[in-house]
């Protein structure tokens, strides 16, 4: 079972209609047995990063999540969810990140229109299985912030909003994509399909 993190914020429902749409047996919950239980963990998010951090540590969440990624089971963050991976924010204050990924969260500093909307074209730094068989690397963006100071090694994809900012993370057993999936088209399920798939 994939278990979608239910703490109040995000686009929950659309990322487990994908997964069910794809065979997977997906739910969204709050409760850590069931994080416990999941063979995968996805933390999908839209909205502002204090709000988020806050309520994932008010369901007490976050240390369930850490102690699941260290016993290497497969977690995904979407969006806001891969923004909650890194040390810190700095989106309307500094707010703490769980720290899985190292790096900070800053926002857009460019002369084009913020949030960037809109599909973008991905290029590769490295390619795990998380991209396997993809060759339209389109995929649909929502954000006013993004990932900064990221090791290279950690970062799988990049794209180029007024300059290039990173659009996707590995480590280990932790993926994180700055776009949209479930609203990314036959190439979005793509990419959820493989996470499903991983072990």
């Amino acid at each position: 079972m994939i278990a979608i993190v239910d703490y109040g914020m995000g686009n929950l429902r659309s990322v487990q209609k994908a997964f069910e749409y794809l065979g997977y047996d997906a739910a969204i919950t709050d409760q850590s047995k069931a994080l416990e239980n999941a063979s995968h963990i996805v933390l999908p998010g839209v909205g502002a990063f204090r709000d988020a951090i806050a309520a994932l540590k008010a369901k007490d969440l976050d240390g369930m999540i850490k102690k699941e990624v260290a016993e290497g089971k497969p977690f995904l963050g979407i969006c806001l969810g891969m923004q909650m991976l890194f040390d810190r924010s700095l989106e309307d204050g500094e707010y703490e990140g769980l720290g899985l990924i190292g790096g900070e969260v800053v926002r857009f500093d460019t002369d084009l229109k913020i949030p960037h909307i809109g599909w973008n074209t991905l290029y590769y730094n490295k390619r795990t299985a998380l991209f396997d068989g993809i060759d339209d690397n389109f995929f649909y963006f929502v954000h006013s912030y993004h990932a900064a100071k990221v090791a290279k090694e950690d970062i799988e994809t990049t794209c180029v909003y007024g300059y290039e900012f990173v659009a996707s993370v590995n480590r280990d057993n932790v993926w994180g994509v700055q776009f949209h999936p479930e609203k990314s088209g036959d190439t979005g399920l793509k990419v959820l399909k493989n996470f499903g798939a991983i072990k």
